[in-house]
């Protein structure tokens, strides 16, 4: 009669196959690096969403667009601009660029700054969406990896009984165990990283979308003002 030792979790594992035991040491390192980006991404996220309501307080305040694009400069010096204030900086670079060439057109400029705000735009919805597919591939994979890992498993456990006269449940039980281990953990990498990837996903959208919103708002008030009389 097997003991409880070689059926605990550790015993599982240090018992299985080699194969096995790989797919195990992938999963593994596949959960970690996955939860490390939730965190990354929770992080950044938060910072963004931080920094776009700041931001857009102190832009609808009245405040002059000059002085905000010199405030601005300052905290990029420091590398601490990022999301939406990108957008403004380079949406009023190029536009005060651009208005003091002589002779300036007023829809040319408007093309030149909507073009450097969408440049400015996909960058900063590139940084939302980093790691993500990442998470999306952890998630659709690992319960496949774990899969194969008890499949062979349980081969191999199979193939184990033809060595023995008599099967019994004590026989089969430990190497169907420690297979099934493989499943679970493929799940565990895959529970989190799907959960993650969605509500990421539906966060860097929502971002996503109050910049263009940002850029489309901005864009009308640069027009207004490039046609002032």
């Amino acid at each position: 009669m097997h003991n409880a030792e070689p059926l605990s979790i550790w015993g599982l594992i240090a018992n299985a196959s080699l194969l096995v035991q790989l797919v195990m040491a992938l999963l593994f390192l596949a959960s970690v690096v996955s939860w490390a980006m939730i965190v990354q991404r929770g992080l950044y996220q938060s910072k963004a969403k931080k920094a776009l309501v700041q931001f857009e307080r102190e832009f609808w305040s009245g405040v002059d667009l000059n002085q905000l694009f010199r405030q601005s400069n300052s905290r990029s010096a420091n590398g601490k601009v990022d999301g939406v204030e990108s957008i403004f900086r380079a949406g009023f670079k190029e536009f005060t660029r651009l208005r003091q060439q002589v002779s300036a057109d007023p829809d040319a400029v408007m093309e030149g700054t909507q073009r450097a705000m969408r440049v400015a735009l996909a960058r900063e919805e590139e940084k939302l969406e980093q790691s993500l597919p990442f998470l999306a591939s952890v998630a659709s994979v690992s319960p496949y990896i774990g899969l194969f890992g008890t499949v062979w498993g349980i081969m191999n456990s199979f193939r184990g009984l033809a060595n023995v006269h008599q099967a019994t449940l004590a026989t089969v039980a430990p190497g169907i165990s420690e297979a099934l281990v493989a499943t679970a953990m493929g799940l565990f990498a895959a529970i989190p990283a799907v959960l993650a990837y969605n509500r990421y996903s539906a966060r860097a959208e929502t971002l996503s979308n109050s910049y263009e919103t940002f850029a489309e708002e901005f864009s009308s008030i640069l027009h207004r003002q490039v046609h002032a009389k």
